[in-house]
């Protein structure tokens, strides 16, 4: 039988995001993105190793002998307690880190062992999300953009001029760009941050309605876990871009020309997204030192519950950075 996480789980998993977060503070606007992360990664490890489960990283930060820290596979925690799959991400961001751009979050995200999809080898995914209003048939990715956004208008009782649609800023989405005005919405471009697009899309309180296009399969995998605890919508289909990362997807078992429905992308119904803000965003606000501390905010899902819990904390800097 499949062990379902410990309610407490999330409130550990928050500290490991924090302390990712706040470690990466002194790199923010530095223009090393290596270092912002290596900070990250070697601190959310760190923290991982204490807390009561059994995690196996389904999606990290590469192949073991590529990424020595948080490879796909490995396994994390202290081993007692529930068995887990884990997407874990020191930073979401690490460009938008170097540079102090906004939207850079330290995330994780947790389901019951062998519910998570593991869509590593094939690098990039198209995907839609919105938030509840999607659901019901009245979103397809199958269709046109267009028609898309006329449909989620009438279930949100919006004008089409009014909505939103988050799009990564890349030369690959010109044309669907051009679609979504075409259309009659607006875009929000985004230079990077892709799970937190996502998740803005399904928040109630966001001023983003629709995410949409091509980004990474692990970040798809990754928002589907935050979108089944905000009760959203979100599919994806697996976008191979060379022949031989196709076949290495089809050896893995993933079907390319399939729509991933939320259930597909992570089957379990107790899944855990937790995120610290490393720079502002509309989803959290960012690392700020406040004279002898440092305030770090964050949000914890939970689908089992329903529940979106705010986390607001201070950190002594004695603690934490070297003066």
């Amino acid at each position: 039988m499949i062990e379902h996480p410990d309610r407490n789980l999330a409130m550990e998993l928050v500290r490991a995001t924090e302390a990712a977060a706040i470690r990466a503070y002194p790199w923010i606007g530095h223009g090393d993105k290596n270092k912002a992360d290596g900070a990250a990664v070697d601190a959310m490890r760190k923290f991982l190793g204490t807390v009561d489960f059994d995690g196996v990283v389904v999606i990290g930060e590469g192949e073991k002998d590529e990424a020595p820290m948080l490879y796909n596979g490995e396994h994390v925690g202290n081993g007692n307690g529930p068995a887990c799959d884990i997407a874990v991400d020191p930073i979401d961001g690490t460009s938008l880190t170097a540079a102090g751009r906004q939207n850079a979050i330290s995330m994780i995200a947790v389901s019951d062992r062998g519910t998570m999809l593991d869509a590593s080898s094939v690098f990039y995914m198209d995907k839609i999300v919105t938030g509840a209003a999607g659901r019901g048939g009245v979103i397809d990715i199958r269709k046109p953009i267009g028609e898309n956004i006329r449909a989620l208008a009438k279930a949100l009782d919006k004008d089409v001029s009014a909505l939103r649609v988050a799009v990564l800023d890349r030369p690959r989405h010109a044309q669907l760009i051009e679609e979504i005005r075409e259309a009659g919405a607006g875009t929000r471009l985004m230079l990077d941050g892709d799970v937190a697009g996502g998740i803005n899309a399904a928040r109630y309180e966001s001023r983003i309605d629709m995410c949409v296009g091509v980004g990474g399969s692990p970040e798809g995998v990754a928002t589907a876990a935050a979108i089944k605890a905000l009760g959203g919508f979100i599919q994806g289909r697996l976008v191979p871009s060379t022949d031989d990362e196709r076949q290495k997807g089809l050896d893995a078992g993933l079907k390319f020309g399939h729509v991933y429905e939320a259930d597909d992308l992570v089957s379990g119904e107790n899944t855990f997204f937790v995120a610290t803000g490393v720079t502002d965003g509309e989803m959290v606000a960012g690392v700020r030192r406040l004279g002898p501390i440092i305030r770090t905010e964050s949000i914890v899902l939970r689908s089992h519950s329903g529940t979106i819990r705010r986390v607001s904390a201070d950190h002594l800097v004695s603690k934490w950075l070297e003066e």
